[in-house]
């Protein structure tokens, strides 16, 4: 493998993130990165089946150019099918869709052994180049063994907001200046995909939504993380008396409880069926502000754009807060969760915004 950028102006590129909600949205920015300054390129990109959803706008089509092929990865559902005959064979034809290549850059901006080795199966050009991260973060997820598979490991500082993170490695593998934030907003969907979203009814079986409605996302994979319920209670009753309806979605059995726990004591306060993540851009997009903890669903509200307060209660907001958008307040920081006031105060300047 080279460890030189490629000189040609219309490079095969190939995108290796592949989880988790959060992580995937806050990639997407080097997409246009990419595009603004090589706009011939051959962009793909390697993401979990779960998150291919998240994908699917961005994909190029007439008068926009944007990922032109999202290969999709079963790992999660193949581990626990090994010996099943589909599950080889399905990883076959993954591998051969990495063959298609070749691939003059590889950006993999995970840091983990599993997406260290699709960088492996992926056919490169003769002067191909595989660009990782050469260190951790702090309160991230990092394997050290992956840089074993780099031609290029890319350091980056130990508190790196995950959008600057992606635009480090993206910068280095390709021997451009690092991105001034300042300069280069941080872009994640089509304008005209947004402004459609905003048109788009609500799913049919979401019959009880009523607007205006405010989403309260407060629940997440890990329970430190979590605003205390009372919390949730006091900011949902006190929203609930000016006339917004407050919805309480889920992703499991267990959230699907706490979520009906939560509801039963607001006023008019909605427990809503299970959705997509195809579903969730317009049920977001319909809300009238959405709240919610340090989970991906928050963040889909807030490179949407929509009006969003997150909420951070165990973990580093320099990490992942929303910075692009007027329209993102970011509340409390780990071990330091904001009270009542604060998310009522920050939810009413929104909605009156």
């Amino acid at each position: 493998m080279s460890n030189t950028a490629p000189q040609n102006s219309s490079p095969k590129i190939l995108l290796v993130k592949l989880s988790s909600l959060g992580d995937v949205l806050h990639n997407l920015p080097i997409v246009w990165d990419l595009r603004a300054r090589l706009p011939n390129a051959q962009i793909d990109w390697v993401v979990e089946e779960a998150y291919v959803g998240l994908l699917a706008p961005l994909l190029s089509r007439e008068g926009f150019r944007g990922i032109d092929r999202i290969i999709p990865f079963g790992l999660r559902r193949w581990k626990k099918n090994l010996f099943k005959f589909q599950t080889w064979k399905e990883f076959f034809a993954f591998k051969k869709e990495l063959l298609a290549g070749p691939y003059d850059v590889i950006i993999e901006t995970q840091g983990l052994l599993k997406s260290a080795l699709v960088c492996s199966l992926a056919r490169k050009a003769p002067d191909g180049l595989v660009a990782g991260l050469a260190n951790a973060t702090e309160f991230s997820g990092y394997e050290p063994i992956a840089r074993a598979f780099y031609s290029r490991c890319v350091p980056v500082p130990k508190r790196c907001h995950a959008v600057d993170r992606s635009r480090r490695v993206m910068s280095s593998a390709l021997d451009w200046p690092l991105l001034d934030r300042q300069e280069n907003q941080a872009l994640f969907y089509p304008q005209d995909y947004i402004a459609q979203l905003t048109q788009t009814e609500i799913v049919e079986h979401q019959v009880a939504f009523k607007k205006p409605y405010i989403l309260c996302f407060h629940s997440t994979a890990r329970e430190a993380k979590r605003w205390g319920d009372e919390n949730w209670v006091a900011l949902a009753r006190a929203l609930s008396s000016k006339d917004y309806q407050m919805v309480f979605p889920w992703g499991n059995a267990s959230e699907k409880k706490i979520s009906a726990q939560l509801a039963s004591q607001v006023p008019g306060a909605i427990v809503p069926d299970a959705f997509s993540i195809e579903e969730a851009f317009s049920i977001i997009a319909g809300a009238t502000l959405t709240i919610g903890v340090d989970t991906g669903l928050t963040h889909l509200a807030a490179v949407l754009g929509k009006p969003t307060v997150e909420i951070y209660c165990d973990s580093p907001r320099w990490k992942t807060e929303g910075y692009w958008s007027d329209e993102i307040i970011n509340l409390g920081d780990i071990k330091a969760p904001p009270s009542v006031d604060e998310a009522l105060n920050a939810a009413l300047t929104l909605l009156t915004q």
